[in-house]
């Protein structure tokens, strides 16, 4: 019998090994990394393992061998060296007020130089940081690692206060950049966290800085490969379906293989039921908003396009919503090409839980608290399965006006054709069917296409203009999008949905079989 301990919660390297818990071995990941350089930086997203790997980081340089029996570094490893450690960790702050990031700052400073042995020295966190370093290296004989936690969660705690947030990014700006004037000094730099902020507002003075997020032989640094499953994992697998685990809970990528989230899987293990354990830690209100006030569809969000400096556009003043999505993983790459010398990424969602939960709290925002959102899903789905569409089209008038007139009222949103579609996406989206949004044909791009059971369904949203002469129903007849998926041999039904700018309603509904 396995007495393993599912490590639910557990960051602490030391901890994992000295109490028996399940542990997929990444040291291997940490040896390439001191031997292929010295400045690394990884973005990745909440609840991934970013920091037991960078506690694991600090016990293997700190020459812990005891804790590595057994593993890739245990006879891999120079267990003669052992390396002096300064380890900046934020994810327990907590920086909404002004100046609780330097008061943090200076107190783990103090911290580490009064492990060492060292006299305290009064100057500002830059300098204390700077002189720190120095002296670790002279005392110890070894050039020092600098391992830094969460890098940016003093930035991103702050968003909502932008002069705020400005503040404690000019800070840490700073205290970074003194990692440069002791280049002589250090051995291995090591940042992680959620964001990717642009090296020229935050990491100006690091040049030398090897941004890892996506490199493909870094992809599984954090999370759990497949083959980590059945070899780590394999008695908890027993007596659950392994296709609705990858559905749930897979499809993590930045670039290479797709991982699971850590967090998801040993929920999962432990109470033996799906749910959206990662989502639920952390909603996502900011993200939310910001797509709201860009007037952002839903619909649009999976499958957009990016460059790569797109995915790097993140810094307190300009934050794209493309990056934003991607990360704080609620969005990941589902596929690249290279045009003229730059790669762009496809961004997907990741699998059902984020799917289903992050559409669920735009629906939320977009429609206000429905009680009757269940009973929508429910007979949407029954109906879409059935190919009833005179029942679908009393319940799509159902669930539009079930939207209370005051929410209207405190936005233009409902002006936009982007919104209807993001409404209806909202609630098809969590259901048991193939959704494919803004499908693109050489005739055009459809607005909505869903395929239920043995029924296709293809949609046109449109709001009511005077000048339009085309309805919905006959743009779907005219462009003949139904030919695409004429192979299936099932009927098409295409739908065309009309709405009144005014009374933020169903105005027309038609459809016909193609």
């Amino acid at each position: 019998m396995d007495d393993r301990i599912l490590p639910i919660g557990i960051q602490s390297f030391r901890n994992i090994r000295e109490r028996n818990c399940y542990y997929v071995d990444k040291t291997g990941y940490a040896l390439r990394l001191f031997r292929e350089g010295t400045h690394f930086f990884l973005s990745r997203p909440r609840r991934f393992g970013k920091s037991l790997f960078v506690d694991t980081l600090a016990h293997l340089f700190e020459g812990h061998r005891m804790l590595f029996v057994g593993l890739e570094a245990d006879d891999r490893w120079d267990w003669s060296v052992r390396h002096p450690v300064v380890r900046l960790d934020f994810a327990g702050l907590n920086a909404t007020r002004p100046g609780v990031l330097e008061e943090d700052v200076l107190a783990q400073l103090a911290e580490i130089e009064s492990d060492a042995g060292l006299e305290p020295h009064r100057s500002s966190a830059p300098r204390r940081f700077r002189h720190l370093v120095r002296t670790l290296h002279r005392e110890a004989g070894q050039p020092v690692c600098v391992l830094v936690d969460e890098y940016d969660k003093p930035i991103l705690d702050a968003l909502e206060n932008p002069d705020l947030a400005r503040a404690n990014r000019d800070f840490l700006q700073g205290l970074y950049g003194m990692i440069k004037s002791c280049d002589q000094n250090i051995r291995f730099v090591f940042l992680t966290g959620v964001s990717r902020f642009s090296k020229g507002s935050l990491f100006s003075g690091l040049n030398n800085l090897n941004d890892i997020t996506l490199d493909p032989r870094y992809t599984a640094i954090c999370g759990y490969t497949e083959e980590d499953l059945d070899r780590v994992f394999a008695t908890h697998l027993q007596g659950l379906d392994r296709e609705r685990i990858r559905d749930w809970y897979n499809g993590y990528s930045w670039g290479a293989e797709r991982v699971y989230n850590p967090f998801d899987l040993l929920l999962l293990f432990d109470r033996r039921e799906f749910n959206a354990w990662w989502f639920e830690t952390g909603t996502p209100s900011f993200l939310v908003e910001t797509l709201i006030k860009r007037n952002i569809p839903a619909a649009d969000l999976d499958g957009m396009l990016v460059s790569e400096a797109d995915l790097g556009k993140f810094d307190v003043d300009s934050i794209a919503p493309e990056a934003l999505l991607f990360q704080t993983g609620y969005l990941t790459i589902g596929g690249q090409e290279t045009r003229r010398g730059q790669r762009r990424f496809r961004l997907v969602y990741p699998n059902r839980e984020v799917r289903q939960s992050l559409n669920a709290s735009l629906l939320t925002h977009l429609t206000g608290h429905d009680a009757q959102r269940e009973q929508h899903r429910d007979a949407l789905e029954d109906l879409l399965l059935s190919g009833d569409l005179a029942g679908l089209e009393k319940r799509v008038r159902a669930l539009y006006e079930s939207i209370p007139y005051e929410w209207h009222t405190r936005n233009e949103i409902a002006r936009y054709e982007g919104y209807y579609a993001s409404v209806f996406y909202g609630y098809v989206s969590g259901l048991d069917v193939e959704v494919t949004v803004e499908d693109s044909s050489n005739r055009g791009r459809l607005d909505m296409a869903v395929h239920a059971g043995r029924h296709v369904y293809l949609f046109e949203f449109k709001v009511q203009d005077a000048s339009r002469v085309v309805t919905a129903l006959a743009q779907l007849q005219e462009r003949g999008y139904a030919a695409k998926y004429r192979h299936l041999g099932e009927p098409i039904h295409l739908v065309g949905v009309e709405f009144n700018p005014q009374k933020r309603s169903v105005e027309v509904f038609e459809s016909a079989l193609a």
